[in-house]
């Protein structure tokens, strides 16, 4: 049973951003609060999911790939719930969203070409730019506007992306749960890199 925990925590993760969008559509009194009490379960399952999975040892290419791919579908499903909620922030910052997003597609895309699978680095840079969407998705979900920590977030967003990039350029063959560039290029030289027990496999 200990094996099957963080299948559960990945996708419970899933339905919490279904029942995300769901109370946004419906918005049954203090909506907003329990979305961001739900959005703030989701990144612990996504925390967490990977510890466990470490600790127990079984932590696989095939359940980190489920990590991410379900990662993008719980996020997707935040922004579309908070789309729902607040137009107006989308079509203010319509143009650095949409640049954010193609540079998101970018990294699958260049995944997808070279190795013929999802990307799953899970960078330090994308974890810290996952806690900086987090807060800014709160933001706007709370008060329908975001402007120093949007701004930080897209930059932030834009960076971890080039580096994500980056790695998987560098990279030879796909390998998940790569740190950072400099990560990728002692992999390419055959070398073994350290990874953290806490938050890399």
């Amino acid at each position: 049973m200990k094996s099957k925990i963080p299948d559960i925590l990945i996708f419970s993760r899933l339905i919490i951003g279904f029942i995300i969008i769901f109370l946004s559509v419906i918005k049954i009194e203090n909506y907003q609060i329990i979305i961001v009490i739900l959005l703030s379960i989701g990144l612990l399952t996504d925390i967490f999911d990977g510890i466990i999975a470490r600790h127990l040892q079984i932590s696989t290419q095939k359940l980190r790939r489920l990590d991410s791919t379900v990662d993008q579908i719980f996020f997707i499903s935040v922004g579309v719930a908070a789309y729902i909620q607040c137009p107006e922030f989308f079509k203010t910052n319509a143009s650095k969203i949409i640049i954010l997003a193609g540079s998101e597609a970018l990294i699958y895309l260049v995944s997808f070409l070279k190795f013929r699978k999802e990307v799953a680095t899970h960078s330090i840079g994308a974890k810290i730019w996952t806690l900086l969407l987090f807060g800014t998705l709160i933001q706007v979900i709370l008060q329908c506007q975001s402007i120093v920590l949007f701004n930080l977030c897209f930059w932030v967003g834009l960076l971890t992306r080039a580096e994500i990039i980056a790695i998987l350029l560098i990279l030879k063959t796909w390998t998940n749960d790569v740190p950072s560039i400099f990560h990728s290029i002692q992999l390419r030289k055959g070398k073994t890199i350290r990874k953290s027990k806490l938050f890399n496999s």
